[in-house]
């Protein structure tokens, strides 16, 4: 055992901590060879191609039918776009053309899917470098059945197991979940991978971007994956193990305090109330929303629907996945926000012909791609207000930027909504509407906003992301990111003051919202509504619940007149917890 821990720093691909014994899980290596194919044997070739495709799909299915009898319908889409790339008929006229020259199928598949991996990496997005990685490892498919390899199971892994791979697959994070193994850690990926994903659902503490943690770790090391931290640390010394089991009894015991808290108010020690709200990106979620205490959903981000298709989504597509939401969530909320891509990433996933811009983050996205293509519109808010029938739905917009948006936006919901009634088909008449506040032009006119709509939310990510000039992935500014800019919590007061003048609430749902240590400024700023993701809540409720709401509201007056981030540290230091 070396005398220094060795810690590997990567990427917090899925919270929480798990200590276990390291499964090391070979990925295949394929030796493959070029041959030359006669003539007559060309056909023949394409043959046992198209036999290796129609078991790789078979095995997709049985994929998607796991997935989905554990985490849901949405979950299983994943599987979806492995489906797409096997049907896609570029890359299969590619594979075929070289077949017709002469090279036997492996080494066509290789040579294809090495072309386009290779074209991929050129491109400076986290989407497509994502997918890079389902090219591959469907690439590999394909080449196992070809070459009649058996794939490496989970089979000999157990419970106390941590596996540790180059690479996995979204069937294979399903299977750590069959095997009870504690955790994973690769040496690829990030948090948007379809394994980060699927491991998130499953509430499985992983680590992914590790580099070499594959060649590192043999089986049977003893390994760390601190989810949190985004790192792992392989064969700790007695004092770092010890440390850590300790960090996970705490957290354990944290969590069943934490449940206590589930049907209590979120009500200040001096009888303030605020409603805690959950995010959710699916319908799948309803479950973990409803186990955690929230008062109904103030945010569901529509955007997932979009994703793994080839066609839009239908409006009947739409109503089905708002229908369960709000069915199961009642009599509590359901803010459902429309849809808030931009052109760029609906391009890319062939679902809109657009030309290319240069700065997507200040092109046509959110409300401004709706506005320009109304059909898109049209099918979400018929869809959005056909659900207000089932549940207490509300309806939001994203990135206002003027009142022109909004008045346009509303023009179109009228019109939706006098053919529904021609129809004869039941919906909210009532149905509240509110808008998003996440660019600084927002927050300026947030006056005349307010007048015009039922409710507000705050999305602190894009605000403070535009606000500051600071792009939050970017490694070299992203410590300039800081909700607690002087600028920031001033817009936040500002949203607040000019909304409850209006008579209307304000909530939030960005980041800033689910973070603990930023509970009580929110609070004392009079934030009326916290929505933040299921895991969250009994953290905020717990400050809320120990916090006095006129010490909190003194104590953001003095930060309102700060200039500088040091100096509101010191005073949010100062809060006492009962």
């Amino acid at each position: 055992m070396p005398d220094k821990d060795i810690i590997i720093k990567g990427v917090a691909a899925s919270p929480g901590i798990a200590i276990g014994k390291a499964f090391l899980f070979e990925n295949d290596d394929f030796c493959l060879v070029h041959k030359e194919i006669p003539q007559n044997e060309r056909k023949d070739e394409k043959k046992r191609l198209n036999d290796a495709i129609e078991k790789t799909k078979a095995e997709l299915k049985i994929t998607h039918d796991k997935i989905n009898g554990i985490l849901g319908k949405n979950y299983a889409q994943i599987t979806n776009v492995y489906l797409l790339i096997l049907d896609d008929p570029s890359i299969r006229k590619d594979v075929d053309k070289f077949i017709d020259e002469g090279v036997n199928a492996e080494y066509s598949v290789f040579m294809v899917i090495d072309k386009i991996v290779r074209s991929f990496e050129t491109i400076k997005d986290d989407y497509f470098k994502e997918r890079i990685l389902d090219i591959q490892d469907i690439g590999k498919k394909v080449l196992r059945n070809l070459l009649g390899k058996q794939r490496t199971t989970l089979a000999s892994s157990n419970e106390d197991s941590i596996v540790v791979s180059h690479n996995l697959a979204p069937a294979d994070t399903v299977a750590i979940k069959e095997k009870l193994v504690k955790g994973f850690a690769t040496d690829i990926g990030g948090k948007t991978s379809h394994t980060a994903i699927v491991a998130q659902g499953l509430a499985i503490p992983a680590v992914a971007g590790l580099k070499v943690i594959s060649s590192q770790a043999k089986t049977g090391d003893t390994i760390i994956v601190d989810g949190n931290k985004g790192e792992i640390i392989l064969n700790p010394s007695a004092e770092i193990l010890t440390k850590y089991k300790k960090e996970c009894d705490m957290q354990f015991a944290k969590r069943k305090e934490l449940e206590k808290l589930k049907d209590l108010p979120a009500e200040t020690i001096d009888s303030h109330k605020v409603l805690i709200f959950a995010n959710i990106d699916n319908p799948d979620e309803v479950q973990s929303v409803l186990d955690s205490g929230a008062m109904g959903i103030g945010l569901y981000r529509t955007e997932f629907m979009y994703f793994n298709r080839k066609t839009m989504p239908s409006e009947k597509d739409h109503f089905e996945e708002y229908f369960k939401v709000a069915e199961a969530i009642s009599p509590y909320p359901t803010i459902i926000r429309t849809i808030d891509l931009g052109g760029d990433k609906l391009t890319r996933m062939g679902l809109l012909s657009m030309k290319h811009e240069e700065n997507p983050f200040l092109g046509l996205r959110a409300i401004r791609l709706c506005l320009k293509y109304p059909d898109i519109f049209v099918d979400q808010l018929r869809a959005v207000l056909k659900a207000s029938a089932y549940g207490k739905v509300k309806l939001m917009y994203p990135m206002i930027s003027t009142l022109e948006e909004l008045h346009e936006a509303n023009r179109i919901l009228e019109k939706v909504k006098q053919d529904l009634k021609k129809e004869h088909i039941k919906f909210d008449e009532k149905i509240e509407v509110g808008s998003m506040i996440e660019v600084p032009s927002a927050a300026m006119i947030i006056e005349a906003i307010a007048k015009e709509v039922d409710f507000v939310s705050i999305g602190t990510n894009d605000l403070i992301q535009y606000t500051l000039a600071v792009d939050r992935v970017n490694e070299n500014v992203a410590s300039l990111y800081d909700p607690l800019h002087p600028t920031i919590l001033r817009f936040i007061k500002r949203i607040i003051d000019e909304s409850h003048k209006a008579g209307i609430d304000v909530g939030m749902c960005g980041e800033m919202a689910g973070d603990p240590y930023y509970t009580p400024v929110l609070l004392g700023l009079g934030l009326d509504e916290f929505s933040v993701a299921s895991a969250q809540i009994p953290k905020i409720k717990r400050v809320i619940r120990n916090i006095s709401f006129g010490n909190v509201q003194r104590i953001a007056e003095e930060i309102l007149k700060c200039g500088d981030r040091d100096s509101i540290s010191k005073i949010i230091s100062t809060i006492q917890m009962q």
